[in-house]
């Protein structure tokens, strides 16, 4: 049997989610903290949004904190009691029940304020999370090229786990903890002014070992999770090169390497758990040395009549209220600044500008817009290499229905093409136009509704061939989903799927073949009925069967579209209308297979290459 709470397992592997959640929880220890606690300010619009939630939490966490300080005034109430002339069975009934009863608001209390506080924090983080992840996907490439896609997954994971278990948890206790501490010292003064004096004057005697020792810990604590890591990295590189270790007959130098690694580590826990030893006994003697010495004090102070008994008691539960409080408070506060610091590094996500936007006041493209494309002296480079020109006076018209095969060397800037059509960039010169519109003065979402792209390896999703096919056009029929498949000649493998149309695919649909993920890519291109296919080196990486299907797939996607295809496969140059030779971003020729082959040109020569010479 399993202990209680261990990781779900499969075959003694923890499973894909333990793992992520392991994986997460791990690198939300290593975050850094921020003392900039203003940053957290961004949560305000989303708190802003569930008033009467943020309303109910605040009523509730002031009657669960005045039910916990109250209680100490039942106390005291039924101790001056018991201590008086009149005590009797009958009479202390009564204040056990007032006792009673506070109990019962503080439990009442707690509980809804706890459903309250938690319910608002999960709803933020909730809303949070869309937000950031629906931002996330309107920014453009160059975004991506500066900032890593991982990174930006650890900010949407493991930074936004951080501020929830601040919502959900901390932040809770952080309140509840500051007005127990303020309301408990605001009665601690009006029970006895000169103990509470006493009890402020201690504060900061207890405190300060806290301080000099608690960060001389912090320091040695990483520094041992440090020099343990670098000992795990050397094992883990010995070991995966453990047949050249023994070929070498370096056996014993890596184990006494690790050996030392792991000793240094020893040394460097010894200094951390001294300091900590050292720490727990200052705290506890002076902790402990403050209280004898005030109850001392508060004891012959109701021996002379100066305090009652009651009043006594009552002084020692908010003592111990507030010490607590101040204790939790010092534990909430880590919390706090390593919430800052992931909030701040959320916000960089949500104040990402997209370079790339609709104006102010879009231009329309044409209702019936034929998918007339135009380049007109366009030089672009890609962001961080400005140096580097992809494209370079780059001038090319392509008729509505037109089919034109893009060819050229690697690096001729053949897919920048498609990027900037799809206005992923904008050129630093020159115009790119759609049925005569400048795409700089059109909506993008408008301008890609236009357009359907096939890549050279279509990235497909987890869900059934339906939802991959809907996906190019959310509100595609069943009919026009099929229609699509038949058109794209994916019809028959989808067909012999265990449950044909609505097979879950597995993520990436990696189930199917590299062809069949082809014509499902395909036929997700045509349910978009967009006048503009674009195709990118659809059937290179194919085998002679595959190619002979998608090509048959593809040569019935291009009928009636204007067709744009980055091209290397004899079989697509000689059914297009114009072949365009590019060079280092620019065009160098253009003409039919016929004319380029005769020219002697770069296309003869690529041609000879990659055709061979009985079709150049």
């Amino acid at each position: 049997m399993s202990e209680l709470g261990a990781e779900p397992q499969v075959d003694g592997r923890p499973t894909a989610g333990a793992a992520l959640v392991q994986e997460i929880s791990e690198a939300a220890e290593r975050r850094p903290r921020s003392r900039n606690v203003r940053a957290l300010g961004r949560l305000l619009p989303f708190i802003g949004a569930h008033k009467a939630d943020a309303g109910f939490a605040s009523v509730f966490l002031l009657t669960a904190t005045a039910s916990t300080l109250g209680l100490s005034a039942a106390v005291r109430l039924l101790v001056d009691h018991l201590t008086s002339a009149k005590a009797n069975p009958q009479s202390v009934d009564a204040w056990f029940i007032l006792l009673g009863a506070v109990a019962v608001a503080l439990a009442l209390s707690s509980a809804l304020r706890y459903f309250f506080v938690t319910k608002l924090g999960e709803r933020i983080v909730a809303d949070l999370r869309k937000a950031t992840y629906a931002h996330i996907l309107t920014l453009d490439p160059a975004f991506f090229l500066a900032t890593k896609t991982g990174e930006v997954l650890s900010r949407l994971t493991t930074d936004i786990q951080i501020v929830e278990s601040l919502l959900s948890t901390s932040v809770s206790m952080a309140l509840r903890n500051f007005l127990t501490l303020i309301g408990a010292l605001i009665m601690l003064m009006v029970v006895s002014p000169h103990l509470t004096g006493l009890v402020l004057l201690i504060f900061p005697v207890v405190l300060a070992p806290l301080f000099l020792f608690g960060r001389q810990v912090r320091k040695l604590t990483a520094s041992t999770q440090d020099q343990f890591a670098k000992a795990v990295g050397h094992a883990g590189e010995t070991l995966d090169a453990l047949e050249i270790v023994q070929a070498f007959g370096r056996e014993a130098s890596g184990a006494a390497r690790f050996g030392e690694a792991v000793e240094a580590s020893f040394r460097t826990s010894l200094r951390r758990m001294t300091a900590r030893a050292t720490m727990t006994a200052a705290v506890i003697a002076l902790v402990f040395g403050g209280v004898v010495a005030i109850f001392w004090l508060g004891v012959h102070a109701g021996l002379r009549g100066d305090m009652s008994w009651g009043a006594l008691f009552q002084f020692a539960l908010l003592s111990v209220l507030a010490a607590s409080s101040v204790g939790a408070l010092g534990e909430t506060w880590g919390d706090v600044q390593k919430a800052a610091g992931a909030m701040e590094r959320i916000s960089d996500l949500l104040d990402a500008e997209p370079g790339i936007s609709a104006p102010p006041v879009p231009k329309h493209l044409p209702v019936a817009g034929a998918g007339e494309v135009a380049f007109d002296n366009v030089t672009f480079a890609y962001p961080g290499r400005p140096d580097l020109p992809a494209l370079t006076g780059f001038t090319l018209r392509v008729a509505p229905g037109e089919r034109v095969a893009l060819v050229g060397p690697s690096g001729a800037g053949k897919s920048t093409v498609f990027r900037l059509l799809l206005r992923f960039y904008d050129p630093q010169a020159g115009v790119v136009r759609l049925d005569g519109v400048d795409l700089r003065d059109a909506d993008p979402a408008e301008l890609r509704r236009r357009m359907a792209l096939v890549a050279q390896e279509s990235p497909l999703f987890s869900g059934s061939p339906t939802e991959n096919i809907r996906f190019g056009r959310e509100g595609a029929s069943d009919a026009e989903i099929h229609a699509a498949a038949r058109a794209a000649q994916a019809e028959g493998f989808i067909q012999a799927l265990p449950q044909g149309y609505d097979t879950p695919l597995g993520e990436r649909a990696r189930s199917l073949s590299g062809g069949q993920r082809q014509r499902l890519a395909i036929a997700r291109a045509l349910v978009r009925e967009a006048p503009i296919l674009l195709l990118d080196e659809a059937t290179s990486a194919l085998d002679a069967e595959n190619e002979q299907l998608v090509q048959r797939a593809l040569d019935g996607a291009m009928d009636g579209h204007t067709t744009i295809v980055i091209a290397h496969r004899l079989a697509t140059v000689l059914k297009a209308d114009r072949i365009v030779v590019m060079d280092a971003g620019r065009v160098v020729e253009q003409g039919t297979h016929q004319e380029l082959a005769s020219r002697g040109g770069l296309y003869a020569r690529l041609a000879a290459l990659q055709f061979g010479d009985a079709a150049a």
